[in-house]
């Protein structure tokens, strides 16, 4: 497995591959609320 993994990674690696995240940080921070701490002043 560790070997894959690697292969992988070194494939990847190899093209410079990007990640496209398909919402922003604000986005994120609606849709997966309940998983952000909130804090009461």
């Amino acid at each position: 497995m560790r070997r894959e993994v690697a292969a992988w990674q070194a494939s990847r690696d190899r093209i410079q591959a990007k990640v496209d995240w398909q919402f922003t940080t604000d986005d994120a921070r609606v849709k997966l609320k309940r998983l952000y701490p909130t804090f009461d002043e």
